[in-house]
């Protein structure tokens, strides 16, 4: 049996805190490979905020003709969840366990880019709780999120 690879994090900032590996990753290009394949990045991260920019498009079409579902809710739990990891210890790590999407306007390949911006609400110390949302370059609201996250010592 092979050892796990690395998290990408570790890959790019080593040993730092939460927020210094996602300042890394932002610099290193702020993709990880679930952004590769829907097309969106990690733009922005502060003290327990982080925010992904995306282009939706056919890429990641329904059959009833608008962006699926699970691409919204993809953008709003990396949110939710590089917030949280903005803000980690070097020695803690974290996981989603629940995450509750309300869909607001459905996107389509006409709606251009949007922003998905999550805050932490909470940070304790083995759970934490998140929200986000995402825009249009218009402020209008397509999809908003709320979710539970785990705290763990790696």
């Amino acid at each position: 049996m092979s050892a796990p690879e690395p998290k990408l994090a570790d890959q790019i900032a080593p040993g730092a805190s939460g927020l210094e590996q996602l300042q890394a990753m932002i610099a290193a290009g702020g993709r990880a490979p679930i952004g590769e394949t829907l097309e969106f990045s990690l733009t922005e991260a502060g003290d327990g905020w982080a925010a992904f920019e995306g282009l939706p498009g056919r890429h990641a079409y329904n059959p009833i003709g608008t962006v699926h579902g699970g691409y919204a809710a993809t953008l709003l739990d990396s949110a939710c969840g590089c917030a949280v990891h903005s803000k980690l210890s070097a020695k803690q790590a974290y996981t989603t366990l629940d995450l509750k999407v309300s869909y607001h306007r459905p996107l389509t390949d006409k709606t251009g880019l949007v922003r998905a911006e999550g805050r932490v609400a909470t940070f304790g110390r083995r759970a934490a709780f998140a929200e986000a949302t995402i825009k249009d370059a218009r402020g209008r609201i397509y999809a908003t999120a709320t979710s539970s996250l785990l705290v763990f010592e790696r």
